[in-house]
């Protein structure tokens, strides 16, 4: 197996927060490196992915994305230290620009100048982290600052990003410990790191300073059928339905046509042909689906990709839990 394995969750498949623990029990029994959970309008991140911290021992915990819209960054930088302190010391934040419906239809906030937020946002974090203070005097934010109850940080979490255009993924590079991509192919994925090379080297860094770790999202079965149409329906429903950003990056990298005509049954709510508007091309660019062989071959030729580091599989909608057992087989090699 070539690098590391990362298990993306959804929250909002569990229960209770507890059920998150009792996954990444698992995770680590299988021997994937981190778990990741995201955040959108469901449960709070921070008592599940506490109580996973809690429940293992070596397994890194993570979240997925929070916005620099909907929590302060000083409370960011709380959160984050928390956590460190829970999982002791396997903790990586990460961090995006979030979206317009994220922002404006659950945050209350204007969807304004993301990449500048973000920015500085990563900045008054560092600088809790290693001032103890949220002082700042930015183009968003001026801060006159309190101290920190605890002052700096010895082990302060890496702050990981999450982008998918040029200047984002550059500013990922410069400001950022990690880069978290979604639906790439794996040459758009080659060309994005262009943008992430010159970041770090803005940054006074390299790419090999920084965990490069993107998300992919797909199935394992015997029923090979049945894991491709799953995750057809999933991918085509990030690329209409998740707001500009993921159908732009898939477009630019080389499928217009295909972006289109998902968008257009969108349109229509016909989710049917959004599916069908995804070709087996599109979907073996941009996702493992098929039997635990093929998977775990995708996903280990993906790993390989010069500059990454880990892998994030995540599951695909509509899956049961025997499926996931075979996702997440495939994805660390057991086949």
């Amino acid at each position: 197996m070539t690098g590391e394995r990362d298990l993306l969750i959804s929250l909002n498949d569990y229960e209770r927060p507890q059920d998150v623990a009792e996954r990444a029990v698992e995770a680590e029994e299988l021997g994937f490196d981190r778990l990741t959970v995201g955040e959108t309008t469901g449960w709070n991140i921070v008592p599940p992915l506490t109580l996973a911290a809690d429940r293992t021992e070596e397994l890194g915990i993570s979240n997925d994305v929070v916005s620099p819209f909907g929590r302060s960054p000083a409370m960011l930088a709380q959160m984050a230290l928390t956590l460190q302190a829970a999982a002791d010391g396997r903790f990586r934040l990460g961090i995006g620009p979030s979206s317009p419906a994220i922002t404006e239809r659950w945050h209350g906030a204007a969807f304004e100048r993301p990449l500048r937020r973000t920015r500085e946002t990563i900045e008054i974090i560092r600088a809790v982290y290693e001032d103890g203070t949220p002082a700042y005097e930015g183009e968003i934010f001026e801060i006159a600052g309190l101290n920190y109850e605890r002052g700096p940080s010895e082990n302060p979490p890496p702050i990981d990003v999450a982008t998918l255009g040029p200047k984002a993924t550059e500013l990922a590079g410069r400001f950022g410990d990690g880069w978290a991509p979604q639906l790439f192919t794996k040459s758009g994925l080659e060309k994005r790191l262009e943008d992430l090379e010159r970041g770090a080297d803005l940054g006074g860094k390299t790419v090999d300073d920084l965990r490069v770790a993107p998300i992919v999202r797909g199935m394992a079965s015997h029923d090979r059928e049945r894991a491709r149409e799953r995750t057809r329906r999933t991918i085509a429903f990030m690329l209409g339905a998740y707001g500009p950003y993921y159908g732009d990056s898939v477009a630019e990298q080389g499928y217009p046509d295909v972006v289109e005509a998902v968008r257009e049954a969108w349109g229509d709510r016909d989710t049917d042909a959004m599916a069908a508007a995804l070709s087996d091309e599109v979907l073996d660019d941009l996702a493992p689906a098929g039997t635990p062989e093929e998977v775990a071959t995708w996903v280990d030729e993906y790993a390989a990709i010069d500059g990454v580091d880990a892998v994030r599989v995540g599951f695909v909608d509509g899956m049961s839990e025997a499926e996931k057992r075979a996702t997440m087989e495939a994805a660390v090699g057991r086949v």
